[in-house]
């Protein structure tokens, strides 16, 4: 039984680790490097808070515990 718990602890020791927010600019760089990597040549990446998002469509992630939004426009070249 002792090691039931234990196990369960560590769980959920991890799963609360793993849900930990990202900090905003750490994540816009994630992003970046993954349009980056697709050849995306003109686009706008942008950080905002959740009153400013007009177009949840272009949302591509969220961060600092929800409270901002990064998101995605392509400019037409």
């Amino acid at each position: 039984m002792k090691r039931f718990a234990l196990a369960v602890i560590c769980c959920a020791m991890a799963t609360s680790a793993l849900a930990a927010p990202k900090p905003c600019e750490e994540l816009k760089a994630e992003i970046e490097a993954k349009i980056q990597a697709n050849n995306v040549s003109s686009y706008t990446l942008e950080i905002v808070t959740n009153d400013e998002v007009h177009d949840q469509n272009m949302v591509v992630g969220t961060c600092e515990n929800g409270s901002k939004k990064i998101i995605y426009q392509k400019n037409d070249a």
